[in-house]
């Protein structure tokens, strides 16, 4: 057996400790290669063609479905604007300083908007002696695609007369239901039904 030289290890144990440093250093230096070993440029690449087409797929969803949206929110808002001026015509609102005999609405194929009035001469429809009250636009890319009343018209008037009140449907003659069909940029539809009882309903 060796004694302890005067640092306090033996010739052999100095060795076996030099050797056991080595070892060690050596596999440091390997891991820290093996650490150092990034992405080469085809992976890269095919990393940001997925990214690219996911945020393509994501982003056209995404367009369908607000315009999907946008097209719902113009039915609902076309049916509440009917039943306001059925309770214009119910609470016989003043116009002007004056209640006219019955409010309408103005509703033609392939426009984007349509239209509140008084009607003054009191027929049911709107002609140039009767006053416009306000025009409603849909949302961007929604129009009246179809008007159904009997047959397919180009325009339909629904007049509602207090103090009931009296709903007609005139296209210009008399009928007893209407169909508004919307359509957006997608052909996507959406359909609100009207009867002469002052019934609304959105398919």
């Amino acid at each position: 057996m060796l004694k302890k030289n005067s640092a306090g290890f033996t010739p052999l144990n100095t060795r076996i400790a030099n050797e056991e440093v080595e070892k060690r250093t050596k596999f440091s230096a390997t891991s820290c290669k093996a650490n150092l070993t990034g992405f080469s440029l085809v992976e890269l690449m095919v990393v940001v063609a997925i990214i690219s087409l996911l945020s393509i797929v994501v982003f056209a969803n995404y367009r369908t479905g607000e315009k999907q949206f946008a097209l719902q929110r113009s039915a609902y808002k076309l049916a509440q604007d009917i039943r306001r001026v059925q309770n214009m015509a119910i609470s016989a609102r003043e116009f002007q300083g004056n209640v006219p005999p019955r409010y309408g609405l103005e509703f033609e194929k392939n426009r984007a908007y349509y239209f509140l009035f008084a009607d003054i001469n009191d027929n049911g429809r709107y002609e140039p002696s009767d006053v416009e009250v306000e025009r409603i636009t849909f949302e961007e890319g929604i129009k009246i695609q179809d008007l159904f009343t009997s047959a397919s018209k180009t325009t339909v008037w629904v007049a509602f007369k207090p103090p009931d009140p009296l709903t007609t449907i005139q296209d210009p003659a008399p009928r007893s239901t209407l169909r508004i069909q919307l359509i957006n940029v997608n052909g996507q539809t959406k359909i609100i039904n009207v009867n002469k009882a002052g019934l609304i309903e959105i398919e």
